[in-house]
């Protein structure tokens, strides 16, 4: 029985499915394993623990793995490719197929058909495919010009806003969140690590800015709100080079800030609705890697 495996190998989380022809038979988790992001140690160690998982739960060995598809940001670049290469050759065996991230998405969204997917998880892009092929991008440009509306983007955001707060005299719960997460104790502190080289984790600070909007934080709210709205324009520029004339454009989400903040959701929908009233948008989150899975037993042909 042949056995194939579908890696999400995200800036925060790796996702591994395993399954047969036609069955998921077990999945795993692991921290994250995008080399954009992480070393590579760190990232062989995240993609093995989901590997082995998975592997476990499947009951099944790595060795006996077929065919594997890996979707993670950044894997049109050599460097990248052959270190995930390198890696996974280490564990399993058989083909090894390696796409961005958006592949798998669009994959897990609607398959060989036509429609816009908006990641957001650690960064953010928008990727889409017409009915008559072609394709389109908008952000992912990495961190430090792009990833508009991600964790990292959602972070970064946060801590601006509360130093401009802090500028105008006001102090708000958002920085006592801020400061916590990072184990500081003054804005002082918080400034000095949020300029600190290497860049500090900025995404690490959006679920503290989720917790701090639930509690009532107008700051973090409008991070939000300002979230959503710019991932609708991520949307909004492949939908409009792809389909300019279709009634109806299939749209879908996918990413850890999608699922985890209804605030994003909603007003992602709705501004997208309103700049291009044909979106039908799926308000169910995907799951990017099942579209790996997919395209593993499809294989690279």
């Amino acid at each position: 029985m042949p056995i194939f495996l579908g890696i999400d190998g995200g800036g925060t989380k790796t996702s591994c499915l395993a399954g047969d022809e036609q069955a998921v038979l077990g999945s795993g988790t692991g921290a994250g394993s995008n080399l954009v992001r992480v070393s590579e140690p760190y990232a062989r160690e995240s993609l093995a623990a989901a590997i082995r998982q998975a592997c476990v739960v499947a009951n099944v060995a790595p060795a006996q793995v077929t065919r594997t598809c890996v979707g993670m940001a950044g894997a049109a670049r050599p460097e990248i490719n052959r270190a995930v290469r390198r890696i996974l050759a280490e564990f399993i065996p058989g083909e090894i197929q390696i796409v961005g991230d958006m592949v798998i998405a669009l994959e897990a969204a609607f398959g060989a058909g036509a429609g816009v997917v908006v990641i957001a998880g650690t960064g953010s892009i928008a990727y889409g495919r017409n009915s008559a092929g072609q394709t389109a991008r908008a952000g992912g440009w990495g961190p430090a010009i792009s990833d508009e509306g991600s964790g990292h983007w959602i972070g970064r955001s946060a801590v601006a806003a509360v130093m401009r707060a802090h500028d105008e005299g006001e102090r708000t719960t958002l920085l006592e969140c801020i400061q916590k997460t990072w184990g500081v104790s003054t804005h002082d502190q918080v400034v000095l690590a949020a300029n600190a080289h290497p860049a500090p984790n900025f995404s690490e600070l959006a679920p503290v800015v989720l917790l701090a909007a639930d509690a009532g934080d107008t700051l973090a709210t409008a991070v939000l709100t300002q979230a959503g709205a710019e991932l609708a324009a991520l949307g909004d520029i492949v939908v409009r080079r792809l389909f300019q004339d279709a009634a109806a454009v299939p749209v879908a989400m996918s990413g850890g800030v999608f699922r985890n903040n209804a605030l994003v959701r909603q007003v992602f929908y709705n501004n997208l609705r309103s700049r291009r009233p044909q979106a039908s948008l799926n308000t169910t989150v995907i799951e990017s890697v099942r579209g790996a899975l997919e395209m593993a037993r499809r294989g690279s042909n």
